[in-house]
């Protein structure tokens, strides 16, 4: 018997559990894995991008755009940082408030699990739970073990990075009990293109740096070229924006001044737009690009109005994606179980009383950057106060 029981040994579900062990309860974890933590030690290269200094509500996508304000309202990226200071663990800021360890992303799953030691909490690993739910009790089986508890955490994630484990176990559970699930989709994944857009296959390694727009969403990070399509920060960004048969626009020139053509015509005119490109893109891009603009000639001998559709085509090249490279490459899921059916204060579901739900398992999907792991020390701060 325990007082609750967490499915899911990520980053949410062992925030919980350390934080309701250190409040007294009597908390079992369990994971289908063989060691917790496993997506948390890929992270960031290894190094753990932990949460980001400028988390706030607008950087998450969501069909309730208000439900996460309370938790990220009360544990903030500066109360993560906190504890892992407490721990001795040394950090260094990236670009954009994106914040690392110096060491590895084992120091991160180490402090957590001595937080969950100081809070009692039993790890159960190696199987996955069958769970059952009666007389105002959760009952899971693993194996030959069976424990109960009058609450269960689904703390399970979503299907991102299935090579790691991961599934939609969360989903199953959630629709047993009768609450919604948004359809998910991959999200922070690359995006493919179809043949009629080979060229730019040619350019597969290419990285600079652009603003990417999906929708009304906007980023200025670096863009990839790849051999299936477009990668990077940028498309990363946009991709959980994207919809199938929408286009996504790139911005080659993101420092241009408005009519840069037309004053670099009238201060260089014999200069040609492939020379103008190769000064500020990589020279495979600027072939690229000149290439499908077809402008060959020097400035002086282009007219006005060609110069000034060049500019616009460069300021807002569209892609028309043929999908995406999927799960197996996507870092997060869009989409979930439907905040609807949560109280945005404790997690716990509406319709059934101490169920809940918390991390990549819910409808909350935070920009890439350390904001999906914030959620993940919110939310899951929030159940482990309440169960």
């Amino acid at each position: 018997m325990y007082d609750a029981i967490i499915l899911g040994a990520g980053a949410a579900g062992l925030m919980c559990a350390l934080t309701a062990g250190q409040r007294g309860r009597r908390v079992l974890l369990v994971d289908h894995a063989d060691a917790p933590g496993k997506k948390i030690l890929i992270s960031g290269g290894g190094r753990c991008n932990f949460t980001n200094i400028g988390t706030a509500p607008d950087r998450y996508l969501s069909q309730n755009p208000h439900f996460m304000k309370s938790a990220l309202g009360r544990y903030t990226a500066q109360d993560f940082l906190d504890l892992v200071e407490r721990h001795r663990i040394a950090w260094h800021e990236k670009t954009l408030g994106q914040l690392f360890c110096d060491g590895s992303a084992r120091q991160i799953v180490d402090m957590l699990l001595d937080e969950c030691a100081r809070g009692g909490v039993e790890i159960w690993l190696g199987d996955a739970p069958r769970v059952e739910h009666g007389d105002a009790r959760f009952r899971i089986t693993c194996g030959k073990r069976v424990a109960e508890a009058p609450a269960l955490v689904i703390a399970t994630g979503g299907p991102s990075i299935p090579k790691m484990g991961a599934t939609g176990f969360a989903y199953e559970l959630a629709r047993q009990f009768g609450l919604k699930v948004v359809e998910p989709r991959p999200a922070l994944v690359p995006l493919t293109l179809s043949g009629e857009e080979a060229l730019f296959r040619e350019l597969s390694g290419v990285s600079t740096e652009v603003t990417a727009r999906a929708g009304k969403a906007a980023f200025r990070e670096a863009a990839l070229f790849t051999h299936r399509g477009l990668s990077g920060p940028a498309i990363l960004q946009v991709s959980s924006y994207w919809r199938h048969g929408e286009s996504i626009a790139i911005d080659f020139l993101p420092n241009a001044e408005p009519g840069w053509l037309l004053a670099a015509k009238r201060a260089r005119p014999r200069v040609t737009l492939r020379k103008l490109l190769g000064e500020a893109l990589p020279d495979r891009l600027a072939d690229a690009l000149a290439e499908k603009l077809a402008l060959p000639t020097e400035l002086a001998n282009t007219p006005d109005r060609r110069l000034e559709d060049a500019a616009r085509a460069l300021a807002d090249w569209r892609f028309a994606p043929n999908g995406t490279e999927g799960y197996a490459k996507a870092e997060v899921t869009v989409g979930g179980i439907s905040t609807a059916e949560l109280s945005s204060q404790t997690m716990e579901a509406r319709k059934l009383p101490g169920l809940y739900a918390i991390g990549e398992a819910v409808d909350v999907t935070g920009w890439l950057g350390g904001y999906n792991f914030q959620w993940a020390w919110a939310s899951g701060r929030a159940a482990g106060q309440a169960v």
